[in-house]
Parts: C-alpha cells; sequence; structure tokens
C-alpha cells in the first residue's frame, strides 16, 4: 500500500535537504541568539553601558530590522533567479557572518557579536521568500499542506533545541570557544545540505531588481493587496506570529513569577509549546484529506482563544517554588501545561493551510515576492506585539494570565473579522464539520473535473446537502445553481448565498430571475470557474433521477464548455431529503451515512444533450439512491 503520510517526503531527495537547510538555519539562528544573550547575561552583566534587558530588546531589534528593510529585494532576487542558486548563496552567506561570530565569541568581542545579529537577520530576510516559494515547485498539490506542516514543525523544532543548546553550552566549561565552533559548524553542514536541493524552473528573468528598500517594501504592499483572499491570509499568519511572539515573550517571566518556577520550567513551558505546534502542524495534512483545506483554520482560531481563557481561569494559586516535576505532577500545574500544548496544536492547525493557500494562490512568477510581503506583516505583527506587551503588563499593570486573556479575546475578534471579510473560510469551516461528522464521503473520478479552466459539473439531485457534500470533494471553489426559493430558508439562504450560489426559477413564473441565472452562469465560465447544475430543477420524490431539463443545453449554446457528469449515492433517506416525507419533517433514517460521488470522464460540448447526460448520470448511479 502507497505512503500518504507526509513523512515520507523526508525519504526524497526532492524535500529532504530542503527540509535540513531549514532545520539547521533555524537552529543556528537560536544557538547563536541565545548564547550571545545568556553570554551578556551571566558574563558581563551589561553591554555598551546598557542594562541586560535594554539588551536584550535591542538584540531582537537588530534582528527583525533587516526584514523590513530588505525583504523586498530578497523577493525580487527569489523571483528572478533559479531558487536553489539563491539557497545556497545565501548559506554561503551565512558560514562568513558565522566565521566572524566564532571569532567574536572567542575574543568576547560581544559589541561586534550585537552587530553581527543584523546580518543574521539579513541572511534570514533573503531566506524566508525563497523557503516558502520553492515548496509549490518541488511538491505536488496534493503534498503541499503535508510539506508546510513539516517545515513548520522542523521550525519550531529547531527553535528549541537551538535555544536548549544554547543553554547546555553556557553550563559547561569555555562556552565562548564551544559556541563558536558550534555555529560555524551548523552553517557548513547548511551549505553542505543546501547543495543538495535540486534545481527548479528559472524564475522571471525578465524582473528588474531594484534597491530602493521603501519604495519596493510599499510596491510588495500592492502586490499582496491583489488578491483580496491572499491579503486577509496574509494578515491572519501575521496575526499568529503576533500571539506567537507575545506567548514566547512572556515565558521566563510566566515561569518565574505566576508559576514560581525555576529555569527548568521555563525550559519545559518551550518545550511543550513547540511539540503542540508539531503535533498540530502534522495533524493538519490528515484533517485536511492532504489538500489545502481552509475550514480547519476557523478550528484552528477558536482553540487558540479557548486554551488561553482556559489559563487565565485556571491559575494555580502558586504559593511555594515549583520545579519542572511539578508542572507535570500537580493537576493545577498540569493543566496550564496541557492549555499551553493545547495553543500550540490548535496554532499549528491555524497556520499551516494558511502557508500553503497562500502559495497555491499566488501566481509562481509573484510568489516570493508576495512571501517577501508576508515577512514584512510578520516582522511588523511582532513589534506592535512587543509594543502591546509593554503597555499591558508595563503602563496599565495587567498580570500575564490577564494579558493572555486579553490576546484570546482579540484573538475572536480579529478572526471574526477575517471571516466575515473571507466568506470561504466560514464556508469551508461547515463543510469540513459535514464531512467529518454526518457523512462520510468516498469520492471516484473526480481527477476528471480539470484543475484550471471552464468546466460545467451536471450531477442528480437528492437533498439539500447535495451543493455541501460537492463542495467539500471538488478541489476547486463550485458556483451552484439552485431554486431561488431555498434563500428564502433562514440557515441554508444566507449560507447558500455565502456560496455564491446562482438562484433560478421558472422561466414562466420568475422570468427575471431565469434571465438573471443564466447571465451569472455565463459570466462565471467566462471567468474560468466550475459551475455545477442539477438539470432535474428539484430534489427527486422518490430516490429516481428524474429527466433532465434543456438548461444545460442553453448554457452550453452560449458557452461551449467541457461537461463532467457525477452521481451522488447514499443520500436518500437522509434528514434533508423529500425520504418518508418532505424534508426536514422526518426522522432520518440512519444519522451517520457513507456517501459516494462519482464522477466520469469530460464531455465536449457538442457532445452533452440533457439526453446523453441523463444516461451518463444514471449510470453513475447505479441502483443505489
Amino acid at each position: 500500500m502507497a505512503d500518504h503520510s507526509q513523512f515520507r517526503l523526508l525519504r526524497e531527495r526532492r524535500f529532504l535537504p530542503f527540509f535540513l537547510t531549514q532545520f539547521s538555519g533555524a537552529f543556528n539562528d537560536n544557538l547563536y541568539k541565545n548564547a550571545l544573550l545568556l553570554l551578556v547575561t551571566y558574563t558581563t552583566g551589561s553591554l555598551l553601558g546598557l542594562s541586560t534587558d535594554v539588551v536584550v530588546n535591542l538584540a531582537a531589534f537588530l534582528f527583525i530590522l533587516p526584514f523590513f528593510l530588505f525583504s523586498a529585494i530578497a523577493g525580487q532576487i527569489a523571483d528572478k533567479y533559479e531558487k536553489s542558486m539563491v539557497i545556497r548563496r545565501v548559506k554561503l552567506l551565512e558560514i562568513a557572518i558565522m566565521a566572524v561570530a566564532a571569532a567574536g565569541l572567542w575574543m568576547g568581542w560581544y559589541e561586534v557579536l550585537l552587530l553581527l545579529l543584523f546580518l543574521m537577520g539579513t541572511q534570514s530576510a533573503f531566506f524566508g521568500p525563497v523557503k516558502y516559494a520553492i515548496l509549490p515547485e518541488v511538491l505536488k498539490d496534493d503534498e503541499l499542506v503535508g510539506g508546510n506542516a513539516l517545515v513548520e514543525m522542523g521550525t519550531f523544532v529547531a527553535i528549541l533545541l537551538g535555544t536548549l543548546a544554547a543553554g547546555l553550552i553556557m553550563a559547561g566549561g569555555e562556552p565562548q570557544r564551544v559556541a563558536a565552533v558550534g555555529v560555524v559548524v551548523m552553517a557548513v553542514v547548511g551549505y553542505l545540505v543546501a547543495r543538495k536541493v535540486p534545481t527548479t524552473p528559472i524564475g522571471d528573468a525578465g524582473l528588474k531588481v531594484r534597491f530602493n528598500p521603501l519604495r519596493e517594501t510599499w510596491r510588495l504592499m500592492g502586490m499582496a493587496r491583489e488578491n483580496h483572499s491572499v491579503l486577509l491570509s496574509i494578515m491572519a499568519i501575521s496575526w499568529f506570529w503576533f500571539l506567537g511572539a507575545a506567548y514566547l515573550t512572556q515565558f521566563p517571566n510566566f515561569a518565574q513569577k505566576e508559576l514560581l518556577g525555576d529555569e527548568s520550567v521555563v525550559t519545559l513551558l518551550l518545550a511543550i509549546f513547540t511539540v503542540g505546534i508539531a503535533l498540530g502542524s502534522t495533524l493538519c495534512e490528515r484533517l485536511s484529506g492532504h489538500r489545502v483545506e481552509l475550514g480547519i483554520v476557523p478550528i484552528g482560531s477558536l482553540g487558540l482563544s479557548l486554551f488561553g481563557v482556559d489559563i487565565y481561569l485556571n491559575m494555580p494559586e502558586a504559593s511555594v517554588p515549583v520545579d519542572w516535576w511539578a508542572l507535570l505532577s500537580d493537576w493545577d500545574y498540569l493543566r496550564i501545561a496541557l492549555d499551553l500544548l493545547g495553543i500550540g496544536l490548535f496554532g499549528g492547525l491555524f497556520i499551516v493551510p494558511l502557508y500553503a493557500f497562500v502559495q497555491q494562490e499566488t501566481p509562481e512568477p509573484k510568489r516570493a515576492r508576495v512571501i517577501a510581503a508576508l515577512n514584512v506583516f510578520n516582522a511588523l505583527f511582532m513589534v506592535v506585539s512587543a509594543l502591546l506587551g509593554v503597555v499591558m503588563l508595563g503602563l496599565i499593570g495587567l498580570s500575564i494570565p490577564e494579558f493572555f486573556l486579553v490576546l484570546s479575546i482579540m484573538n475572536l475578534i480579529v478572526a471574526g473579522f477575517v471571516y466575515q471579510q473571507v466568506p470561504e473560510f466560514a464556508l469551508r469551516f461547515v463543510i469540513w464539520l459535514l464531512s467529518h461528522t454526518v457523512y462520510r464521503v468516498r469520492h471516484q473520478g473526480l481527477h476528471n473535473i480539470p484543475e484550471e479552466g471552464p468546466v460545467l459539473l451536471v450531477c442528480n439531485h437528492v437533498s439539500y446537502m447535495d451543493a455541501l457534500v460537492i463542495a467539500g470533494a471538488v478541489r476547486r471553489p463550485v458556483r451552484f445553481v439552485m431554486d431561488y426559493r431555498i434563500f428564502k430558508t433562514p440557515v441554508l439562504g444566507a449560507f447558500f448565498r455565502l456560496a455564491k450560489t446562482i438562484p433560478i426559477g421558472s422561466r414562466n413564473r420568475v422570468p427575471d430571475i431565469y434571465n438573471q441565472a443564466f447571465e451569472r452562469i455565463d459570466e462565471e465560465l467566462d471567468a474560468g470557474h466550475v459551475v455545477c447544475i442539477f438539470p432535474e430543477g428539484k430534489l427527486t420524490q422518490d430516490g429516481d433521477i428524474d429527466t433532465f431539463r434543456s438548461g444545460v443545453e442553453v448554457i452550453l449554446q452560449r458557452r461551449p464548455v467541457p461537461v463532467v457528469p457525477m452521481a451522488l449515492r447514499g443520500l436518500w433517506g437522509s434528514f434533508f431529503s423529500h425520504c418518508g416525507g418532505p424534508a426536514f419533517s422526518h426522522w432520518p433514517r440512519r444519522f451517520w451515512s457513507r456517501i459516494e460521488l462519482r464522477a466520469s470522464a469530460p464531455v465536449a460540448p457538442q457532445q452533452a444533450s440533457a439526453d446523453a447526460l441523463y444516461q451518463q448520470v444514471l449510470e453513475l448511479r447505479g441502483d443505489r439512491a
């Protein structure tokens, strides 16, 4: 049996070298950064006459500043040149930076080391766009979520291990020299594995790289705004980094002041949060069915808030100091640990589909620059996160659990705004819930639906759930044509309007609605979209397929496009069908339905008469209603 787990990618050359390159870079960044801060804290106590607290914030600023200055240039370079070559050049730059850093660590030139954080941030800013832009070029569509999940998991595990390694080095002998050797070795390892990253097609060779940071950054923002759904997804990703930075920044003080924990508690909190991110990221592929599934993003955002609120509501009365064992053995403390695990897990569910969606929906010639815009927004949101922490905890005087509560409430507000602006999130969420609870859907032949270009789907009409089942199964967004009277139903009507469903009615009774429907259908097909119609014109009353009406022929006369016949099996007898009486008026024969959706090869518009399509759908459906 074929291995469909995303972990199989770790055995393939088209992905493994890139994964190891990303992992080694994230590990080295955190090894160097944390080793430097620990050396300053425990060896000198100050730097440039500044206190340790100021040095820590200055270091964070110097590392993040290059993302504002150089992301635009990095995106242009990644779109213009072959991406594996760009990766190798960036890793060579890392070796040069770490060689100077090693000398600084060996000799104790801490002022120089602080400035090198700026160069490290520059190297990371140039690696960011090419890192995510290369994935759609080396992975198949059904591997994109799994690949992003592994990258996110690897990044957070590398952050954790780099932080732990810095602590272990500080606890040993001659930490400066051990750290100096470590950062150079990891930089060399990163370059060596980067040499194995497969070659990708050359980008937009005609693109002119402009080196005006402010003007080009503004142009990036304009490019990100070209697709409203992508822009809102970018905002949502940056919001995750806003939350993540807020939590990670507060871990040391949260452990020390709120839990009265020692250093081991800080490490364990970071480890639990990281494991949660890794679990959520890897769980994404299983929940999404190997495709970009926006339906699990609202689940992630809801979990982020619920577990954040739970921390506030269930803070233990920390009257005595605790260590890592107490965090795992005492239920009051264990609950806090589980809450952090939940925040990490649902954070992974939240962010992985969004990254994959941005990659999939952005045209390849502009993909790296859109990712660069994403990196600018991420950096901006993390800076705002730090400022909010200063205001809430310092000026207003909130406790850290109260700050977590504020973040959880803000998250619900932001999520509500995003889902209101991009209805596809809410739509996919409902579809995902239905397809993973009430219905178990088997698919057959859906590969016959073209991946791009206009196409007309025709299907038998069994229940009010037909459109949702089809929408959940077909990878492309589908515009459904449905009886206008369904829009008068309070819940379903609002939902189908959200889904951009096209209302249609009788030519004799409502000629305006009838004519407008065919105009809308033609517009959608002209735009290259997928349109689905139910040619019976109404739900079946007896489980059999009724005669197909001539509307399908009218559509094809106006706009000749391929037609894919489809058939639903197993929905007759559900609460939403007319089996045993009008829909919604009787108990269903079963609550957990195993249903099938079958599709056959596309039919040329010249051969797609109503009668011919009726016969094909009848054969697909078989004797199971």
